[in-house]
């Protein structure tokens, strides 16, 4: 990116190529975005140039950038408590769990916080462990849960292996992923059973009675948008009731409206025993994750001490936000905005570039959550850049987004569209046709039949 020319911009660029440390990254090459304002679905650079977000930072802006009650919330409850140790009470926690768990499934109604999505996960798997006395582990290949020890160890895709020491007692499986299945199925319903046969014979030569919990992301995110086929999460649910395995479902990315529906599982029948969460809960403005425990969990609890916390658990400005962003969402009907989204404008759009672009392999999503899958060719599916990589060519065609003033998620192969959830139609066609422009970039490089 060129470097700001405004003094501001060109101060902060130098400070931060100085002194940070940027996750992610090698540092000697990286060239990073400055931004100084935010407005709604747009970024404003330091020098004054607007972006459309697509990708709701890491999505979790899901009202948007700078939304004025929000803002104020945050203001009203620094005005009164800052923050305080989590073994006391304050309004605006108390607030926010009731206001989380009146949209978990009924039978879960405590909050555990914590300050983002990885040490939920470490949390959930410390209460499945003391909840049943086992110590296995059960997650997916094609799945990501954080970057803290026990959540790397967990997750399923390359950036765990250059922090993985075999710790943790994980078992992986491949979920069902039909456009690129392992199991030769030719049908979801066919994915779906032959998913569902592997991790029951993981579980029995793996040992039944060792596992504590399986988790799973209701919709895999980063690792590319796949909504699992109708049944397979009740086959899962059906599976741990079977064995005494605790359920987790990971809902850190698609929690609070960005699949259509107030958490991902509502469209999918199941009720786990506990669920993770982050991000969109007040919308990152103050850092906050948490778990809903089911009642069984958190009885569990009633007579025996839980043997974890965190200093900032349940902080009150992070607490004040996740409670008034629940509001404004019920408010301003944003769920049902992403819900629209998806049906009206991304899923019809994104269908209509598949036709027109060879390079798009397919298209997942719901909401304001789905996927491009770029390819070099849709017999074969090779993938536009090899796994774990951003090559070149998929770099020329995000180029051309951020030339036009689009970001987006980008992982791998895969362009992700992932905008607030309060976008309008207007600006969601607008991003669409810069995305439409760039596309053409990556059809230069298709090499199938067209």
């Amino acid at each position: 990116m060129p470097i700001p020319q405004s003094a501001e911009g060109r101060k902060a660029y130098e400070l931060d190529r100085a002194h940070v440390f940027h996750s992610w990254s090698a540092q000697a090459s990286l060239d990073p975005f400055v931004f100084a304002k935010g407005d709604g679905s747009y970024l404003i650079d330091a020098d004054g140039k607007r972006y459309l977000d697509f990708s709701s930072q890491l999505v979790f802006t899901n009202i948007g950038h700078q939304h004025p009650r929000l803002v104020e919330a945050i203001k009203k409850q620094a005005e009164t408590l800052c923050t305080l140790a989590p073994a006391h009470a304050v309004a605006s926690r108390g607030e926010a769990a009731k206001l989380i768990t009146d949209r978990l499934p009924d039978s879960l109604n405590k909050v555990m916080f914590t300050n983002g999505g990885a040490d939920a996960v470490e949390h959930a798997i410390r209460m499945a462990r003391l909840y049943t006395g086992r110590y296995k582990v059960i997650s997916q290949f094609r799945g990501y849960h954080g970057a803290t020890q026990q959540a790397m160890n967990i997750s399923g895709d390359n950036r765990r292996w250059p922090n993985d020491y075999g710790a943790g007692a994980t078992c992986r499986f491949f979920g069902p992923f039909l456009y690129r299945s392992v199991y030769h199925a030719r049908s979801e319903e066919e994915e779906c059973e032959r998913a569902l046969e592997a991790l029951e014979n993981l579980i029995a030569f793996e040992g039944p009675e060792a596992f504590a919990a399986i988790i799973l992301e209701t919709i895999p995110g980063t690792a590319g948008f796949m909504p699992p086929p109708e049944g397979f999460l009740p086959g899962v649910r059906e599976l741990c009731d079977k064995y005494g395995i605790v359920m987790i479902l990971d809902e850190v990315m698609v929690g609070f409206g960005r699949t259509g529906s107030w958490f991902a599982l509502d469209q999918f029948d199941v009720t786990p025993d506990l669920v993770t969460f982050a991000k969109g809960v007040n919308s990152g403005y103050v850092p906050m994750g948490g778990i809903g425990l089911s009642d069984d969990i958190a009885h569990f609890f009633d007579e025996r001490a839980y043997p974890g916390g965190l200093t900032y658990s349940g902080h009150p400005l992070a607490a004040a936000a996740a409670a008034e962003t629940l509001k404004i969402m019920a408010d301003e009907k944003i769920v049902e905005n992403a819900a629209h989204l998806g049906n009206d404008v991304f899923g019809p759009a994104l269908a209509e570039l598949q036709d027109k672009h060879p390079s798009i392999g397919e298209v997942r999503g719901r909401g304001a959550f789905w996927a491009l899958d770029l390819v070099t060719d849709r017999e074969t599916k090779e993938p536009l850049s090899p796994y774990g990589t951003v090559n070149e060519k998929m770099k020329q065609v995000l180029s051309v987004c951020t030339a036009n003033g689009l970001l987006v998620f980008n992982n791998m192969h895969r362009i992700h569209i992932t905008p607030p959830l309060n976008l309008s139609d207007e600006d969601a066609r607008k991003g669409l046709a810069i995305l439409d422009n760039a596309l053409s970039v990556a059809d230069e490089f298709y090499v199938g039949a067209k």
